[in-house]
């Protein structure tokens, strides 16, 4: 199984962290990726644990040095990548890599791993049941919810066609079942 990745994207409120989660619970051979980014943490957020926390300098520098597998610049000065470092450490382990990133991220991995890799894209059953599940949060203002949603929507047009699977998040406890069977699948190829 070493050499081998597992690539989940979606638009925010589709549920991949909730799928990544599951499977991670499941599989001790899995690890997870750990992105970098240029933004600084976030509450109790540490370096090493959600995020490689590298100011954007730095990895402007490492983006010259061909040091990430891939990256994107979100914002301006606001990077998010992952490592070519963080891929070979897991692999040294053994390990399956697993990758919780967003649709163009997933794309770009897709590329770059090509036939090690198994992307998914987890897709809400509908745009409406997408909506109730970012106003259920609480967390956004309605300003918030709409950009998410018009995201969601380019996310899903972009998306089209250029993931292996795709995985619709309708039922938690079929899309955890699906999943499985999708991952299992590609482990015994």
């Amino acid at each position: 199984m070493s050499g081998k990745v597992i690539i989940f994207s979606a638009p925010s409120g589709a549920g991949k962290s909730t799928v990544v989660g599951h499977l991670l619970g499941l599989h001790p051979e899995f690890e997870f990726s750990i992105s970098a980014t240029s933004r600084a943490p976030r509450g109790q957020e540490q370096d090493g644990v959600e995020y490689y926390f590298i100011n954007a300098g730095r990895f402007r520098e490492l983006i010259a040095e061909d040091a990430f597998v891939e990256y994107e610049e979100v914002y301006h000065d606001r990077f998010y990548g992952t490592l070519k470092s963080e891929v070979e450490r897991i692999w040294a382990k053994g390990h399956v890599i697993v990758f919780d990133v967003d649709v163009k991220g997933g794309v770009s991995l897709k590329k770059y791993f090509k036939d090690a890799a198994l992307s998914v894209l987890i897709v809400p059953p509908s745009m409406e049941v997408l909506e109730q599940r970012l106003r259920g949060r609480a967390t956004d203002t309605e300003e918030a919810i709409r950009e998410r949603l018009d995201k969601a929507q380019s996310e899903l047009d972009f998306a089209a066609g250029r993931f292996d699977r795709e995985l619709v998040n309708d039922k938690l406890e079929d899309t955890f079942a699906k999943a499985e069977a999708m991952v299992d699948e590609f482990l015994c190829a």
